[in-house]
């Protein structure tokens, strides 16, 4: 079932080159998956990671932005700024819900193009409207609110993707290609403090703004850089990209989701792992600020992130090999210790070292994000599948249990964005707790002992239905 295996197979038929609907696709089937699928759905994955890296980067440009933008020359509020960093995760998280459902009604490639070309509006306006600091806030409040496109590719392309693989490599599939999508806020949080200060797209871009301490930064050049990219990731998943017509359902056939509890439990897990990892990802250079002034945010930050996406696949090779329910189980309470390690940091935070051993457990925190971002995605396909095989019952016709495989795959594929919408919803409410405690408490305690909390919760709900011995679903 690797991709080397599959380049020694004969030409595929003109139904399943790019660009084309398939209206035949049964990856479980070994001798089609080796003969034509394997080819194919890894190209679909080829083409999908790079659209959602650069769906990432648009999402999470404001994360970066709002720490200069007082600097040269607005005059907004911490509060506000931490709500411009929140704005974003708001609306992409609200998109997901409904990019949850679309793949199956518009079709996978054609709604890749579609989402990823929305980019463009968020990437461009920004871009305009901070080279004027006479650009009034509500201005800034629409455009991270458009922000949002980004965060809402997550679910259509997860959904998407889970389509053509195989059960046995769905783990791996969606790690790759959420991995490499995640790599996108660490990508905008690097080049960020690289290309604030390059004048060399000056003639294309715009000039300078002068920044308090007299440098000239390009805050433009932050959101302006990714356009290229973007028009060459539309159009490469226009021409690369293939629709599956046995992935076709309407709203109706997939709502049913709705009513399967461990729709639920998977969404109230995946905040844990998801929601943490991008909203750490929002809010921690503005709490570096807020509890480290000394420190340049923009030069340590994107570390997190970084980690947080390499690791993902690891996560869902990992799950594969022994088990996504046993790696969240554990990666849970590597998560509320790397959090009490914060907590310890912030404590002395005028001793020497502070700041170092801080970031060290905010890398170990976004490294279990990403862990537990693989493990908790491969549950959701063998759960629905475990599911189904216990409502159709040992005696069954081939036909029917196709049938039973197609159904799985299709509320799978329905949670598997539904969870990833509601999880995203972490990248508003995290740093707006962080900024709520700050400005009530002045401290961020309050919040972090929330998050323990919770994840205190995932731990006990993972080890209930799904790692002890004799659970419900056990995966």
């Amino acid at each position: 079932m690797s991709p080397s295996r599959a380049e020694a197979a004969p030409p595929a038929p003109d139904e399943y080159r790019g660009g084309t609907t398939i209206h035949e696709w049964n990856p479980e089937d070994r001798d089609f998956w080796e003969r034509v699928g394997s080819r194919v759905a890894w190209r679909n994955l080829y083409c999908s990671m790079p659209a959602l890296f650069l769906a990432f980067a648009v999402w999470m440009v404001w994360s970066t932005v709002v720490v200069k933008l007082n600097s040269v020359g607005f005059t907004f509020s911490e509060n506000q700024l931490f709500w411009l960093a929140a704005l974003p995760g708001l609306s992409g998280a609200t998109l997901r819900i409904f990019y949850s459902f679309l793949v199956p009604v518009v079709g996978g490639r054609n709604f890749t193009v579609l989402s990823t070309a929305s980019l463009l509006i968020p990437a461009v306006g920004m871009g305009i409207a901070v080279q004027n600091p006479g650009t009034p806030y509500w201005a800034f409040v629409v455009l991270a609110l458009l922000a949002g496109f980004g965060g809402g590719n997550f679910a259509s392309s997860m959904s998407n993707i889970s389509f053509f693989f195989p059960r046995a490599l769905k783990g791996t599939a969606l790690g790759l290609n959420a991995g490499l999508g995640n790599l996108g806020v660490s990508a905008v949080q690097f080049t960020a403090g690289v290309v604030l200060s390059i004048g060399a797209f000056a003639f294309i871009f715009g000039g300078p703004q002068t920044a308090e301490d007299g440098e000239q930064v390009y805050l433009q050049n932050v959101s302006f850089i990714w356009i290229p990219l973007i028009v060459l990731a539309c159009v490469a998943a226009w021409f690369l990209m293939n629709n599956l017509a046995t992935a076709r359902a309407s709203f109706s056939e997939q709502a049913i989701i709705f009513r399967r509890k461990h729709n639920w439990i998977m969404c109230w897990l995946y905040i844990g792992t998801f929601g943490s990892f991008i909203g750490y990802s929002a809010g921690l250079a503005l709490l570096t600020r807020t509890q480290f002034p000394e420190v340049d945010p923009l030069k340590y930050v994107f570390l997190g992130p970084l980690v947080g996406a390499l690791i993902r696949p690891l996560g869902g090779w990992l799950s594969d090999k022994v088990g996504g329910a046993r790696v969240t189980f554990w990666n849970f309470i590597v998560m509320t210790a790397a959090v009490f390690g914060v907590i310890w940091f912030l404590q002395i935070k005028e001793q020497p070292g502070a700041f170092w051993g801080f970031l060290a457990m905010f890398i170990l925190l976004f490294a279990t994000t990403g862990v537990g971002n693989g493990s908790t995605f491969r549950m959701v396909p063998v759960i629905f599948m475990t599911m189904h095989e216990k409502m159709l019952g040992g005696a069954a016709s081939p036909e029917d249990k196709a049938a039973m495989q197609r159904d799985a795959a299709k509320e799978s594929a329905a949670v598997l964005g539904f969870t990833s919408a509601i999880g995203a919803y972490g990248a508003a409410v995290i740093p707006l707790t962080f900024g709520w405690s700050i400005q009530f408490t002045g401290a961020p305690f309050a919040a972090l002992y929330g998050f323990i909390a919770f994840y205190i919760s995932c731990i006990v709900l993972t080890w209930w239905y799904y790692s002890r011995k004799g659970a419900e679903a056990p995966c």
